[in-house]
């Protein structure tokens, strides 16, 4: 929160939502998008739907950027990014929307 009051022009957000239930997360989501507006910034996050709507998502396996897109291309592209979505979304009927 004191990082946002400062106005920084470049923010850094690692695992901002981890630790809090997935409605929760959506509320901190919805805050965010406006906060972040026309700010860059770098998310770090292992749940996807913290990264959804990012501009570009860069996907690390072992130290090493393996894919790079958006949430769309990514799903369409069949990696590893996809391979994880369907992990954790498995059981969501929204989960095969792209």
């Amino acid at each position: 929160a004191r990082a946002i009051l400062a106005n920084p022009r470049i923010l850094i957000l690692d695992e901002a939502t981890s630790s809090v239930d997935t409605r929760t997360e959506m509320l901190i989501q919805q805050a965010l998008a406006t906060l972040l507006a026309g700010r860059t910034s770098f998310v770090i996050a292992h749940r996807l739907s913290t990264v959804r709507n990012a501009d570009q998502v860069l996907v690390i396996d072992d130290g090493r950027i393996v894919e790079r897109g958006t949430h769309r291309e990514l799903l369409l592209a069949e990696g590893l990014y996809a391979q994880l979505h369907r992990r954790q979304f498995r059981d969501t009927p929204a989960a095969a929307a792209v």
